[in-house]
C-alpha cells in the first residue's frame, strides 16, 4: 500500500519542517552574517543557504532525487568559492545539507558515494593551503577537520533516519493492513450469522411446507398449525435479521436446543440431551451457533436416526449416525465456525466414522468462577 507509506513518511516529514526549518533559516542566516564582507561574499553564501533549503524542503516532499543534481552541483561550487577565494570556513553549510539528504536516497552506489562527499569536501579545504598559506594548523582545522568531519557525522546519521522513516511507514502500513483485516473479518461474520439465519430458517421452512402439503388432505388441522408455526418462524427470522444488521443479536442456547430438538422430533429423528453441567455464559452464544449449524447440516445432509447432544461447562458435543459410507460434501458453514470458534481460544472438531458423525466444541480455557 504506497498511499498509506507515504502518508506516514509525509506526516513525519511536515513535522520535520515546522521543527527544523527556522532552525536551518536562523543558522544559515548567522553563516551569512559573520563570514561576509563584501555585497558578492552575501550572495554566494546566501546561495549556499537557498541551496540547503531548497534540499530540506524537496526531502520533506520526499522527490530530493528530483532537484539533488543542481543542489549538489551548486552547494560544491558556493564551497570551493568559499573556501578558496572567500575564506568562509562555514561556506559548506549548504553542501554539508544536501550531500546528506539526498545519499541515503540513493538507488545504490551509497557508501561508496558518501565517501566521495566527505572526501570532495576535505579535498576542497586542504587546497585552502596552497592558495592561502598561513598557519597550518587553523587551516587544517577550519576548513578540512571541522567541514569533513561535521559531513561525515551528518552523513552517517541520515543512514538511520532513513531506515527509522521505513519503520514508521512499515509500521503504518502493517496498522492499515490490520484495520483491513478486521473489516473483512467482520464482513465474514456477519454472513456467516446471515447464513446461520437465512440458511437455517429456509431449510426448516422447506421441510414444514413438505410436511403441511402432505397433511392438507388428511389431517387439516394440523396442517394450519405446521403453517402457523412457518409464518412465526419467518416473522422471527425478520426480526433476528434486523437485530444482526442493527448488531443486536444473541444467540440463546437453551433457545437452540428446544429448537434443534422440535426440528429433529418433526423429521422423525430420536434425540437425547445430557447436560453435564451449566454452561458457562461467556461461551453459550458460540456454542448456540455450533449447535444450529450442525442440526441444518443434519437435515439437509445425513440420514440419522437418532441424535444425541451432550452440554458440558465449556463445550458441545453433538452424535448423529445418518453418516453416509461416501464422504460427506463440504460443509462450509462448519468451517467458518472452526475459525470464529478458534479466533475465541477454543477448538471446533468433526469426526466420521462407523456410520456416526460428531461435532464437538470445547473452550478449555474457560473455567467457572468455583474453579470446577
Amino acid at each position: 500500500m504506497p498511499e498509506n507509506r507515504d502518508a506516514a513518511k509525509g506526516r513525519l516529514r511536515r513535522l520535520n519542517n515546522v521543527m527544523f526549518l527556522p532552525l536551518l533559516a536562523v543558522s544559515g542566516a548567522l553563516v551569512v552574517a559573520m563570514d561576509s564582507r563584501t555585497w558578492w561574499h552575501v550572495l554566494v553564501l546566501s546561495l549556499g543557504v537557498l541551496v540547503a533549503v531548497v534540499a530540506f524542503l524537496r526531502w520533506a516532499a520526499g522527490d530530493i532525487l528530483r532537484v539533488a543534481l543542481p543542489c549538489m552541483a551548486v552547494a560544491a561550487a558556493v564551497w570551493t568559492v568559499g573556501a578558496l577565494v572567500i575564506g568562509s570556513g562555514t561556506a559548506f553549510y549548504g553542501i554539508v545539507l544536501a550531500g546528506p539528504l539526498t545519499i541515503p536516497q540513493l538507488p545504490r552506489h551509497r557508501g561508496a558515494a558518501a565517501v566521495a562527499l566527505v572526501v570532495f569536501v576535505a579535498a576542497v579545504g586542504a587546497v585552502r593551503l596552497l592558495v592561502a598559506p598561513g598557519d597550518v594548523s587553523a587551516t587544517l582545522i577550519q576548513f578540512v577537520l571541522v567541514p569533513a568531519g561535521v559531513t561525515a557525522v551528518v552523513t552517517g546519521l541520515m543512514f538511520p533516519n532513513k531506515r527509522f522513516y521505513d519503520i514508521v511507514a512499515d509500521l503504518e502500513e502493517s496498522r492499515q493492513r490490520e484495520a483491513e483485516l478486521a473489516v473483512m473479518r467482520e464482513r465474514m461474520r456477519f454472513a456467516s450469522d446471515l447464513h446461520d439465519i437465512q440458511g437455517h430458517t429456509l431449510h426448516v421452512v422447506k421441510l414444514k411446507v413438505a410436511l403441511a402439503e402432505k397433511l392438507v388432505h388428511t389431517d387439516a388441522q394440523r396442517a394450519a398449525r405446521e403453517l402457523r408455526e412457518i409464518h412465526a418462524l419467518v416473522g422471527d427470522t425478520i426480526t433476528q435479521t434486523k437485530e444482526l444488521a442493527y448488531a443486536q443479536r444473541e444467540l440463546n442456547l437453551s433457545a437452540e436446543l428446544e429448537n434443534a430438538k422440535n426440528l429433529f422430533e418433526a423429521a422423525g429423528i430420536d434425540v437425547r440431551v445430557t447436560r453435564e453441567s451449566e454452561v458457562d455464559t461467556r461461551v453459550s452464544g458460540l456454542l448456540g451457533q455450533v449447535l444450529r449449524e450442525t442440526t441444518t447440516n443434519i437435515l439437509r445432509h445425513a440420514e440419522a436416526g437418532q441424535v444425541r447432544i451432550t452440554l458440558a461447562q465449556a463445550g458441545i458435543t453433538i452424535v448423529n449416525d445418518g453418516a453416509p459410507d461416501a464422504p460427506l460434501p463440504e460443509l462450509s458453514g462448519l468451517a467458518t465456525l472452526m475459525r470464529r470458534v478458534a479466533d475465541d481460544g477454543g477448538e471446533l472438531t468433526v469426526a466420521q466414522n462407523d456410520g456416526n458423525f460428531v461435532t464437538a466444541a470445547a473452550f478449555p480455557g474457560t473455567t467457572s468462577k468455583d474453579g470446577r
